[in-house]
């Protein structure tokens, strides 16, 4: 396909429960149709960059505001700066009321407040729903004092809430929240109220009458592995969400260094197919070019603000391949083909399966490379690893107008071993309408890499769905070092208006070492890829908490493991085998590390078929011998789930991993 691209803290509750402060005044009958929140706010929230750290302060505050307009983020849609955990003093004050941190906000928050709303922006700030909040430095929550610091926020000038869900002290969550919904009502001012509750008592069922949107997950982290969790988690709420009630998958972490930019762009795009809230997490101050023009791109935050609110549906998902459309006001379709893998997929729909009237022809709008091309059907593309197509799809009457869309592949292993001939075949395929003329296509490797074809590089032309296919031979030199190397497939053709139009999509090929003869622990064994759901996959330790080497010794039921992996669901750690190894075992089990929490599954993984794989476990159980046969596999995944209930301490051990080769 023409333009396939490159692609606050979970606590613990508290002990007692006090009860809830009962108001000044009566409350409100609340209703929800205010206006609030029509489409999913937009704007920014310091934690996911700062944490409590003491550059979260006044001065900072008052840049992203500055930066909002002079980067043009504001005109883009982006309209609030929220304050998180630490904003506040340790303690109340002697009237009982919340007191700005004089070293962070030496003027107050009002003149925050008053400096952002003077550049045409809004202040949002953060509270818990407990009596603390998530911080362990244990700043002032809000359970008691609803009425109160609500009126001191609305007195501020305060546009939104986020109310955390720390230190609750069991008291019920639908009636915390709604505690505060009437207290922000009670204010008279409006105020989005975004309803921080993780998901713990599903609040998509009842939440709607409460605030503008619910949180659905626990904490994002800037890995690959927690935004895929996450993104799994909130893509099957879609029937809850709608204009002034969102599903809130958490904060952005664009830009915050933990991921590629090709996987930022993918975070990107599916939070704007899910309607998700889009609250960027990185220091503006900070960020990249290539950050600025992610989190600007218009055409892909007119997906995320579309008036309907339609959360974006899963059409397929079979092996990672991703199909997500989502219905558009006017009646056009956005449909994100998501590569969840880490090599590049063919990912294929088609008009009428993403809910598209029949036509003729449509035109197809690639909202990363702003181009349109026409397409008779069908919507594929080769998506990198990681990578994300989104392409506005629509029937109109105008498709002649654009070239053909071609979709461009290139078949055959990803792995080269350095001095050794690697054979491809690439294809173009004309998916348009109208024929693609003048074909050429052309595969480039690194410098010094030998790439030639064997086969025609053109034709005269290609009509719908005819394939040029051209055979390659492709050499990295001897001594060529492990890793991964882009290889650049562009085809150039014309349309039969004589428009010439291109397309070019990256593949990566992986440069491997051939996997050592006889048996060996993998713990000890470099790996091809590690996605991980919080925190870094170890070697021959367990998960720990979020750090690199923060583990403890493998350690099952009671049984210590010198050699292992320790992991966190959801996991997925691959292996090249070259079709040189018969057997991967292991011991495998909740780490004792958690106390008696945790449940997870394991499973192995042979060139995408499943090969072995347990049941649910539980920290209660012992160690469980896992064995499988992979004779003949190029790769094998070692794969932990979450057992179907989050991944709350979710510490998994590969124990005693081994390879036969």
């Amino acid at each position: 396909m023409v333009g396939a691209l490159t692609a606050g803290l979970l606590c613990t509750a508290g002990l007692a429960a006090p009860a809830l402060a009962a108001p000044d005044a009566a409350p409100v009958t609340p209703t929800l149709t205010d206006g609030l929140a029509l489409t999913p706010p937009m704007g920014f929230n310091n934690w996911n960059s700062t944490h409590c750290r003491a550059e979260f302060n006044e001065s900072m505050v008052k840049g992203i505001a500055d930066l909002f307009v002079e980067k043009g983020l504001k005109d883009a849609g982006y309209q609030y700066v929220n304050l998180d955990d630490c904003w506040a003093r340790p303690s109340r004050g002697a009237d009982g009321k919340l007191v700005p941190d004089p070293a962070r906000f030496p003027n107050g928050i009002k003149t925050v407040a008053d400096y952002v709303h003077s550049k045409g922006l809004k202040l949002g700030i953060y509270t818990s729903a407990g009596t603390k909040t998530c911080n362990p430095a244990g700043f002032p929550g809000a359970l008691g004092h609803e009425y109160s610091d609500a009126r001191q926020f609305a007195d501020w000038g305060v546009d939104y809430l986020k109310y955390d869900n720390c230190n609750n002290q069991g008291v019920d969550a639908k009636l915390r929240y709604t505690t505060m919904r009437d207290a922000l009502k009670a204010t008279g001012r409006p105020i989005v109220y975004s309803i921080c509750e993780w998901g713990q008592n599903k609040p998509w069922e009842w939440a709607s009458d409460l605030g503008q949107l619910w949180r659905t997950t626990g904490d994002i982290s800037d890995t690959w592995g927690s935004m895929l969790s996450i993104l799994k988690q909130n893509l099957p709420l879609a029937p809850y969400a709608g204009p002034g009630h969102w599903n809130d998958p958490d904060m952005l972490e664009v830009g915050n260094g933990g991921m590629t930019d090709a996987e930022y762009r993918t975070h990107f795009s599916m939070w704007s197919v899910m309607a998700a809230p889009l609250l960027i997490g990185s220091d503006l101050r900070k960020a990249s070019p290539a950050t600025f023009d992610i989190l600007g791109n218009k055409e892909v935050i007119a997906v995320d603000q579309d008036p309907l609110g339609r959360q974006g549906a899963v059409v397929s998902s079979e092996g990672g391949r991703w199909v997500v459309a989502k219905e558009m006001a006017d009646g056009s379709r956005a449909v994100a083909l998501f590569n969840e893998t880490n090599s590049a997929q063919r990912i294929t729909t088609t008009a009428a399966a993403v809910g598209l009237p029949q036509a003729s022809a449509y035109t197809l709008r690639d909202l990363w490379r702003h181009t349109s091309y026409n397409t008779a059907g069908t919507i594929s593309a080769t998506v990198p690893a990681h990578g994300t197509l989104l392409v506005r799809v629509t029937a109109d009457q105008r498709w002649a107008e654009h070239p053909p869309a071609v979709e461009l592949g290139l078949d055959g292993s990803p792995f080269v071993e350095a001095g050794r001939t690697a054979a491809f075949t690439s294809t173009v395929t004309d998916l348009g309408r109208t024929p693609a003329g003048q074909v050429s296509v052309s595969l480039t490797g690194p410098a010094g890499w030998t790439v030639t074809p064997t086969s025609s590089t053109n034709a005269p032309a290609l009509p719908t769905e005819h394939t040029l296919r051209t055979a390659w031979r492709v050499t990295a030199p001897e001594g060529t070092a492990t890793g991964s190397y882009g290889l650049k497939l562009k085809t150039a053709y014309r349309s039969p208006t004589g428009v010439r139009a291109e397309s070019v999509v990256p593949i990566t090929a992986t440069v491997v070492a051939p996997p050592p003869s006889g048996v060996s622990h993998l713990g000890d064994l470099p790996w091809l890829s590690a996605a991980n759901g919080y925190g870094p996959v170890e070697r021959n330790t367990s998960n720990g908490e979020s750090a690199a080497g923060d583990g403890h010794p493998i350690t099952i039921g009671g049984v210590v493991y010198a050699k292992g992996l320790g992991v966190h669901a959801d996991s997925d750690v691959a292996y090249y085998t070259g079709g040189a190894c018969k057997t991967v075992s292991a011991h495998v089990g909740v780490d004792d590390e958690k106390g008696g929490k945790g449940t997870v599954a394991f499973e192995i993984w042979a060139d995408g078929t499943k090969v072995a794989s347990t049941g649910v476990m539980t920290n209660a159980m012992p160690a469980q011998p896992l064995t499988a046969d992979v004779t003949g596999a190029q790769v094998v995944h070692l794969v932990v789930t979450d057992g179907g209930d989050g991944i709350d301490s979710d510490h998994a051990d590969w124990a005693d991993a081994k390879l036969s080769c």
